[in-house]
């Protein structure tokens, strides 16, 4: 897939196609004070993993409207004290995974939350043990991005970004969590779940976003030639006088939106050849982010972005915004 977006100038200059909907802010105002009221004290049960260097345990959280999210909490063994906590949210169609799947903020020593996804947890390995047990409306091949396009009270995305949110309020909660230095990370959906989340609860000390999905996602629907936005496209193609009411509901959980209102350093990466989360709307988060920003360009990927170099690059940012990952408080 050669390079087929706007051009470089054309990128930097780019701040994305979608206007803050009428009362947004109202809008999760409400829907985070009634799913916090029914909040419970997240569950912690230690998980033999078989790994002598990293305990796991096995975390239930209350999500949206006080519903049951699992999650696994990891720290290195043996290390006493308040750790810094990275929490991480999942790809498309991805789950929190087993509990050995630890990830590489685990090795360098931080505190780790992996948070399911509600309804999936059945794409490429990682396996999810949260489901959804809310109804929809028409949706293309039961594609989430489908689910409740006729009213963002109902859309998907209100739950999972409700669960993503209180996801920091039980992390913060966990015993060994520095809650000074809780970070929000993930890639494609995970990463735009943590731009908006940074848009959403305040406090966060930092915020790493790969090749963010749910960005500007008009232009996604418009010119993404693969992926889920592609659900979209399908879905108006069939109902063809939906396309104002779809992207109205869909404006309600753009991170590109949302990630207007944060304050925390943030670390993104672009992929210039990326069919599923186009360039464009990478800078259209990244150009309007309310905190401060670093890009890193990766010329010449689709969307498997960075990988490995962009965890590198990770390692060395949070070094540098947390001062490593000693324990704080103790």
């Amino acid at each position: 897939m050669p390079q087929y977006d706007l051009s470089a100038a054309e990128l930097a200059a780019y701040r994305g196609s979608v206007t803050e909907p009428t009362g947004l802010a109202a809008f999760w105002e409400e829907t985070l004070q009634a799913s916090r009221a029914r909040a419970r004290a997240p569950r912690v049960e230690p998980v033999d993993a078989r790994l002598p260097l990293v305990e796991v345990s096995d975390v239930t959280l209350s999500g949206y409207d006080g519903e049951p999210v699992r999650a696994w909490y990891r720290r290195p063994a043996g290390v006493g004290g308040d750790l810094p906590l990275v929490i991480r949210y999942q790809g498309y169609t991805g789950g929190r995974g087993l509990p050995h799947q630890v990830p590489h903020w685990t090795l360098a020593g931080y505190a780790t939350l992996d948070v399911d996804s509600r309804g999936q947890g059945s794409g490429g390995g990682w396996v999810g043990d949260t489901p959804d047990p809310h109804g929809h409306g028409p949706s293309y091949l039961g594609g989430f991005m489908t689910r409740g396009l006729e009213d963002p009270a109902r859309h998907y995305y209100r739950r999972l970004l409700t669960d993503a949110v209180l996801a920091v309020d039980a992390g913060v909660a966990l015993p060994g969590v520095d809650r000074d230095r809780v970070v929000v990370a993930g890639v494609s959906q995970g990463g735009g779940i943590a731009l908006a989340v940074s848009g959403l609860h305040d406090g966060l000390a930092g915020v790493l976003a790969d090749v963010p999905f749910l960005c500007d996602m008009p232009r996604g629907v418009a010119i993404a030639s693969a992926g889920p936005y592609l659900e979209v496209a399908a879905f108006l193609a069939s109902h063809r006088d939906a396309a104002d009411r779809a992207f109205a509901t869909l404006a309600h959980f753009d991170a590109a939106v949302l990630g207007r209102r944060a304050t925390a350093p943030a670390l993104m990466s672009v992929a210039l050849m990326d069919t599923v989360c186009p360039p464009s709307t990478v800078h259209a988060a990244r150009n309007t982010y309310g905190g401060p920003s670093e890009l890193v360009v990766y010329p010449w990927n689709d969307h498997e972005g960075g990988q490995f170099h962009q965890e590198a690059a990770q390692l060395e940012w949070l070094a540098k915004l947390l001062g490593g990952p000693t324990p704080g408080r103790g």
